[in-house]
C-alpha cells in the first residue's frame, strides 16, 4: 500500500547515523496489495456493519493476520494494554517454523525502494531486519535483485526472540559493526518502533504499510514519514 498523505513528523540526528535497518513487510514490500484489493471487493457491500467509512484498512487487518499473526496479535495487545503480558509470553523459546512455499509472482515492491536503496548504499551501511522466516524473506529479495544492496539479512529465526524484543535490531547492529545508537530502525508497525527504540536505536516510521498515523504516534518515533522512498530526501537533504 502506498499513502496519499505527504507526512513529515519529527526528526532524527543525522549526525550520528550510519547504519539503516529496513523491515520488509509493508517498509520494502507492497505486502499482499494484490489480495487486499480482492477482500476489499468482498468487504464493501458489508461496509454499513464497520464504523471505519474506509474497508482497506479492514482489508489490510485481515491480510496481516493471515500474512503475520505474531505481528497481528501483538498489535492487538498493544491496542487492549496488554502488550507487556504478551511480550512475557513471548520470552518462551518459539515453536521452530515450518517452511513455507513460496508462490512466484506474489511479491510487490514499493514504488522508488530500489532507486532509494541504490542511493543510500553509498552513504549508510544497509541492513534487513524482518519478522519473516528466511526462506520467504530470501524470496523476496532475490525476486526483486535487493540481497546486493545489504551486508546482513536478519529475519525472525535469526534470533531466540524477534520483534518487538530489541534482539534482532541488537543482532544487526553487532553484524554491521555498529553501536546500535548509529543505528536507524525503519519500519511500519508499532512493534518494528518498539524494537527499535528498545535497543537504542533512532526510529524511522513509513505510512505505506500496516501501521495507522495514530497507532504510529503512540509509540513516539524519531520521525513519521509518508513513504519509505521519502527517506533519500531526508536523509541527503544537504
Amino acid at each position: 500500500m502506498t499513502t496519499n498523505q505527504n507526512i513529515q513528523l519529527g526528526q532524527i540526528d543525522l549526525s550520528r547515523m550510519r547504519g539503516l535497518l529496513f523491515d520488509v513487510d509493508g517498509t520494502l514490500s507492497d505486502t499482499d496489495d494484490q489480495l487486499v484489493g480482492r477482500l476489499v471487493k468482498i468487504i464493501s457491500p458489508f461496509g454499513r456493519l464497520f464504523d471505519e467509512t474506509d474497508i482497506r484498512p479492514i482489508a489490510r487487518r485481515i491480510v496481516m493476520a493471515m500474512e503475520s499473526p505474531g505481528n497481528f496479535v501483538y498489535h492487538l495487545a498493544d491496542r487492549m494494554g496488554l502488550d507487556n503480558f504478551l511480550a512475557t509470553l513471548f520470552r518462551l523459546k518459539p515453536a521452530k517454523r515450518k517452511k513455507v512455499k513460496i508462490k512466484k509472482g506474489r511479491f510487490l515492491l514499493i514504488p522508488g525502494v530500489r532507486e532509494m536503496l541504490m542511493t543510500l548504499q553509498s552513504h549508510f551501511k544497509l541492513a534487513v531486519v524482518s519478522a519473516r522466516d528466511v526462506a520467504s524473506t530470501l524470496a523476496f529479495l532475490e525476486h526483486f535483485d535487493l540481497s546486493q544492496y545489504f551486508d546482513v539479512i536478519v529475519t525472525g529465526q535469526t534470533c531466540q526472540r524477534t520483534k518487538p524484543f530489541p534482539d534482532p535490531v541488537l543482532h544487526a547492529a553487532e553484524s554491521l559493526g555498529l553501536p546500535p545508537e548509529k543505528c536507524v530502525m525503519i519500519g511500519d508497525t508499532v512493534v518494528d518502533i518498539k524494537a527499535g527504540k528498545a535497543a537504542g536505536a533512532q526510529t524511522v516510521a513509513v505510512l505505506c504499510g500496516f501501521g495507522t498515523l495514530r497507532e504510529i504516534k503512540r509509540v513516539t518515533p524519531d520521525l513519521i514519514l509518508s513513504s519509505t522512498p521519502d527517506l533519500t530526501q531526508v536523509l541527503l537533504k544537504d
